[in-house]
């Protein structure tokens, strides 16, 4: 069986943290590494945006590779911009699978303009388009908080386009099929529910003295680590978790139990026009606030370094406006690290509220106050939930996750060769 793996806009391999990358980029890394254990040859297609690194990479491994299709300038552009480069992007995907002389069985693709992308493709090759949105354009318009935020309409038009191109739907959770159905009127009969995975293999509990340890925190350093770990968008509330900060120092909590937060993610160092407008509005809120011996902006951080991270936090907070599922909350569980998240999307679905973490209403910092300001407080209800949060994480293991995903393909008489 080979799969055709579409992520246009951004590469499986970048660093975690930055302007476009996120849970989509770990997802389609790790469901293509988890099909070549069990034999499926994948190519992951991506637009290249650097000319120095080479256009073919193996670093999935089991044969499957990375191919950077030049499509455009090879240099990061806005979404906007990269929309107009996508039959580009589809010639150059054929052109590949000709001089290589390989059939695609079936195509994946993740996010609205990997399936526009598809769209081409399945008319050449005559197969089937399996597509993950991973987010929705009109959902992150209903929680927009200024034109600026505002998804443009021909990113709806565009989903709606792949709605109608694509052969089957994966959903994350059943929020997100009910946001389809209902925002967008699609059909049920096209929509798989299945939730994103996580390696057991990488993320697990590490002893925190340990973790601390590799990432750079003094033995001695007995603080209590609040974490974050996500890109620096508006929609990612992190405006709530430092006004959160703010209320519990207020309260004594920073005198009783000394914490501070840091943050994983974004370009803190950058200057001027390459500062983002986020960054800058959040750096200046630290500031009001007097919070900057509190609020640690740390940067991107490789992928390979967050279990030490997660298990060296004592909190994971995701304090969101809107989250298709969560693969941050699910990875910090998998290493024993109880989560606060909001209530929302498939947060309010993965999160166990008092099980395995708390959910809270969406912008309250009053209420994130508190429940963080509990779990610093009570050592022995932080190590329950923790551990609790790691056997609840295991029915997320990818081994498992992977035969639903397999299920699906097989729908479509395709068949895996034997690993």
């Amino acid at each position: 069986m080979n799969i055709a793996m579409i992520s246009y806009h951004t590469c499986p391999l970048a660093t975690l943290g930055g302007k476009d990358t996120g849970g989509m980029n770990v997802y389609v890394r790790d469901v293509t590494r988890f099909l070549g254990q069990r034999g499926v040859h994948v190519d992951v297609f991506t637009r290249s945006q650097d000319e120095h690194i080479p256009h073919v990479l193996h670093d999935l491994g089991y044969g499957n590779r990375v191919v950077h299709i030049p499509a455009g300038p090879e240099v990061p552009l806005p979404k906007k911009e990269l929309a107009r480069y996508l039959s580009d992007f589809a010639e150059g995907i054929k052109q590949f699978a000709l001089e290589k002389g390989i059939r695609y069985d079936l195509i994946h693709s993740h996010y609205w303009m990997s399936g526009i992308a598809a769209e081409a493709l399945k008319a050449a090759w005559g197969v089937p388009v399996i597509h993950m949105f991973h987010t929705l354009g009109l959902m992150k318009n209903r929680i927009a908080r200024s034109p600026a935020e505002m998804e443009g309409e021909y990113r709806i038009e565009g989903e709606r386009r792949v709605l109608q191109i694509a052969d089957r739907i994966i959903a994350a959770t059943p929020a997100e099929r009910a946001q389809l159905q209902f925002l967008y009127q699609a059909s049920d009969s096209k929509i798989t529910v299945i939730p994103p995975g996580v390696d057991t293999s990488r993320f697990y509990p590490i002893p925190k003295e340990e973790a601390r340890e590799i990432i750079g925190i003094p033995a001695n350093d007995d603080d209590r680590l609040l974490l974050f770990v996500g890109r620096i968008e508006p929609l990612k509330g992190l405006d709530t978790l430092i006004r959160a900060i703010a209320m519990m120092r207020e309260q004594g909590v920073q005198c009783r139990v000394p914490h501070y937060l840091a943050v994983v993610g974004g370009d803190p160092q950058a200057s001027g026009e390459n500062l983002s407008d986020e960054m800058a509005r959040l750096q200046a809120l630290r500031e009001e606030l007097g919070l900057n011996e509190l609020v640690l902006f740390l940067g991107k951080r490789a992928q390979d370094t967050l279990p030490y991270y997660y298990s060296a936090a004592d909190v994971l907070i995701m304090p969101s406006h809107y989250e298709s599922f969560g693969m941050v909350a699910l990875e910090a569980m998998a290493c024993g690290t109880p989560v606060v998240a909001s209530q929302v999307g498939g947060l309010a679905f993965l999160i166990q509220d008092g099980q395995t973490g708390f959910v809270v209403p969406d912008g309250d910092p009053s209420a994130l106050s508190e429940r963080l300001t509990l779990l610093l407080t009570d050592s022995n209800l932080r190590q329950k939930l923790g551990q609790q949060a790691a056997l609840y994480a295991r029915q997320y293991a990818w081994e498992k996750v992977i035969d639903q995903i397999l299920d699906v393909y097989l729908q479509f008489g395709l068949q895996p060769q034997p690993a």
